[in-house]
Order: C-alpha cells, then sequence, then structure tokens
C-alpha cells in the first residue's frame, strides 16, 4: 500500500479568493504530469461553484511545460452562473506564467433522454492483469532513472495495463489500448474529488496509443511527445473506489501530431466518461 493519498493532491490551498494553490508529485518525467494540471485545476473550479452543480465537461489546452518540482498556481474566473449551468476558466501558473487553460462547464443534475452505443470491450478482469508497479519493478533496468526514483507517486492509482509489455517492444500493432484504473487507497469525498481523480487518471499512457502503428517504444530516446490540449466529457456518476476500464484507440496520427480517443467504462459496462487529446509526437536526432 502506498503511504501517499490520491486525494491529498486535491486538497488546494485557499490563497484567496478564486486564487488557489496545489502542490506537485514528481513522476520522474520530463516535465509536470499533465494528469496533475487536470485534476487540480477541475478542483479549483469546483471551489467556485454552488454545490448542486456538477462538472460535466472540460476542454484544456496546455502552454508551457510545467516544472514538477514546484507548486502550481490556480486562477478561477467566473464566466457564467445560470440557472442550471455554470462556466469556469482557470488559468495554472508557474514563476508568473500562463502553463495551462481550462474552461469547465457545470449543470444541476437533470433528467432527460438516454442512450448509450458503445459496448464495452472484452478483456481480462482487473484481478487477471498485472498492475504496473509490478510490472516496472520486474523490469527496473528499462524504465529511465528518474521515473525509477518515482516509482511511490505513481501507486496512489492501481493503474492494469492489458499487454503491459508491448509498451517496451518496437512492434507495429493497432492503435488501441486498454487498461483498468481504480484507486489504491479508498478516495473519501464528495463526487469532485472522484471526478478530479479521474481526470488525472485519465492522462495515463493516452498518447503514446498514437505511438503504436509505427513500432516505436515510449522509452525510445530520440522521442519527444507533449500534450497539447485534452477535453473530458462525465456521463454519469463516477468512482475510482471500484474498476474502470479505459479504452482508449488512435484515429489520426500526422503533422508531428498524434490524436487519441478514450471511453470509460465502469465493470458492469456503463459508459461514465468520454476523453480526447492530441499531442506533439516528434522524432528527434539524438
Amino acid at each position: 500500500m502506498s503511504d501517499i493519498k490520491l486525494s491529498s493532491l486535491f486538497e488546494l490551498e485557499t490563497v484567496e479568493a478564486g486564487l488557489y494553490r496545489g502542490q506537485s508529485w514528481d513522476l520522474g518525467f520530463r516535465a509536470l504530469f499533465g494528469g496533475q494540471v487536470l485534476g487540480q485545476a477541475l478542483a479549483a473550479a469546483y471551489e467556485t461553484v454552488d454545490k448542486d452543480r456538477v462538472a460535466h465537461s472540460f476542454h484544456t489546452y496546455f502552454l508551457l511545460p510545467g516544472d514538477a518540482k514546484k507548486p502550481v498556481v490556480y486562477d478561477v474566473e467566473i464566466v457564467r452562473d445560470g440557472r442550471s449551468f455554470s462556466a469556469r476558466r482557470v488559468k495554472a501558473i508557474q514563476d508568473g506564467r500562463n502553463i495551462f487553460y481550462m474552461t469547465a462547464s457545470f449543470q444541476v443534475p437533470q433528467e432527460g433522454m438516454h442512450h448509450q452505443a458503445p459496448e464495452m470491450p472484452d478483456v481480462p478482469p482487473p484481478e487477471e492483469v498485472q498492475s504496473d508497479i509490478d510490472f516496472y519493478q520486474e523490469n527496473f533496468s528499462k524504465i529511465a532513472r528518474p521515473m525509477r526514483e518515482a516509482l511511490s507517486y505513481h501507486k496512489p492509482v492501481d493503474i492494469r495495463t492489458i499487454n503491459a509489455a508491448n509498451s517496451y517492444q518496437p512492434v507495429k500493432r493497432d492503435p488501441t489500448r486498454y487498461i483498468w484504473m481504480k484507486a489504491r487507497d479508498p478516495l473519501v469525498g464528495s463526487l469532485s474529488v472522484h471526478q478530479a481523480a479521474v481526470a488525472y487518471a485519465s492522462d495515463y499512457h493516452f498518447l503514446s496509443t498514437s505511438l503504436q502503428p509505427h513500432g516505436v517504444a515510449v522509452t525510445d530516446k530520440s522521442l519527444r511527445m507533449a500534450t497539447i490540449d485534452h477535453a473530458m466529457w462525465f456521463h454519469r456518476p463516477v468512482n475510482l473506489n471500484e474498476w474502470l476500464l479505459y479504452a482508449m484507440d488512435s484515429p489520426f496520427s500526422g503533422g508531428a501530431r498524434g490524436l487519441v480517443r478514450g471511453q470509460i467504462f465502469t465493470q458492469q459496462g456503463e459508459l461514465v466518461a468520454s476523453t480526447s487529446q492530441e499531442g506533439l509526437m516528434r522524432q528527434v536526432d539524438v
């Protein structure tokens, strides 16, 4: 079990009205993990809306790489409060520079017409899939030194990648990926905490799905990857205390960019959230 609590990442310090500070986790990547900024920005926006309103979508742009060794300040602008919907714009700031923007929309829960088209993929249950942490420890020599030193920060979310070994094999394959994810320690709190946590986890292994048709391993030293934008829609209440299946695919890559889409299902097959992301995907001379 991990001593680092996932919920602590979304416990923001209030600097003043509309201004919040979040502490950073260094996951051993080249820059601050984008999922952290997604989750914390959503948590900051939640601080400014009425308690009866629930986030149903957000759209974001990553402008500059963040520094994982420094906290992030979130400046929340109240764009609109209507009878049913509220809109917020959030700036993430480090060293006086805007590194990220989010526009988030909240709604008073309402009944309405309902349908779900996609079916949950037929994959092995989480109990039959090895945890990524165990896989990393077995392949310790294959992961970068900064990430080796940061493994404890990867433990709060139990992520189990189906056929995880593919990440280290430069073999061309279909641009689809499936992972199970669940909070390792029970998440205590309201729906807002679970949404922030799922937003955080939604950035794991996402953009690298675009590499698969090209036979390029995520560990390739010539590879440069960075998120440009990330969007998410919450269809139903999410609960990261239960296993969720994250089904990802990449319909296109080109122009040094990759596009990925994701659908998040409960074990009962209910679609609870959808995601999309575009990112830089470039190989350089080393």
